[in-house]
C-alpha cells in the first residue's frame, strides 16, 4: 500500500476507534516519507464513490509531511462540516486518497487552468477562499471548476472580483 494512504488509513482508523492521534508511526512509513514537507489533502469516499470527508492545507503547516497527513486525516474524518464524523461501522467501507500539493501559483484567468491537471483557489480581498482539487470525476470544464470553488467560498463571480491561483497534485490512492 502507498505510504501516504497507509498513514491516512491508520490515522482515521485509530482516531475513529480511540478518539486520539496515533502515538507512533510505523517505521516503514516514516522511512518512506522522511525528509518531505508539503501541503496535503485527505479525501475519504465510500466504496460507491460518495464523498465522506475531505480536508487539507494549501501550504504546509506541520514540520513534516507525516504530521500534515495525520492532521488532515483527523480533520477529514471528524471535522468536515458537511458530514457527521466517521463511525467505526464505516471503516471497512472507505476509500482514502492523499493529494500532495505543489506550491500555489497566481494565474491571470481561466485559460491557464485545466481541470484534469490543475486545482484552483479563488479568493477575495476580504479573505473568502474556495478550493477545488484537480481531476474530479464529475467536473469537466474550467467554468464548472471555477464556479464550484466560488460557491464554496460564498463568492458571486458575476458581481464580485476575485483572484485565482492554481496548483498541481500528486494523488496517492
Amino acid at each position: 500500500m502507498d505510504p501516504f494512504v497507509e498513514l491516512a488509513r491508520l490515522t482515521i482508523h485509530h482516531f475513529t476507534l480511540h478518539k486520539r492521534q496515533l502515538a507512533e508511526i510505523p517505521e516503514s512509513i516514516r522511512q518512506a516519507l522522511a525528509g518531505q514537507r508539503a501541503a496535503t489533502f485527505v479525501s475519504i469516499h465510500t466504496l460507491d464513490g460518495e464523498l465522506r470527508g475531505c480536508k487539507g492545507t494549501l501550504e504546509p503547516w506541520q514540520s513534516d509531511v507525516e504530521s500534515e497527513v495525520i492532521q488532515n486525516a483527523i480533520s477529514a474524518c471528524s471535522r468536515d462540516p458537511r458530514f457527521p464524523p466517521v463511525q467505526a461501522s464505516e471503516l471497512s467501507n472507505l476509500e482514502i486518497n492523499v493529494d500532495v500539493l505543489s506550491p500555489l501559483e497566481p494565474i491571470q484567468g481561466p485559460s491557464q487552468l485545466d481541470v484534469k491537471r490543475f486545482g484552483v483557489v479563488v479568493s477575495t480581498p476580504d479573505g473568502r477562499r474556495g478550493v477545488l482539487l484537480p481531476d474530479i470525476e464529475t467536473i469537466d470544464t474550467v467554468e464548472d471548476q471555477i464556479a464550484i470553488a466560488c460557491r464554496k467560498a460564498g463568492i458571486n463571480p458575476r458581481r464580485e472580483s476575485f483572484s485565482m491561483q492554481r496548483f498541481t497534485t500528486t494523488r496517492h490512492k
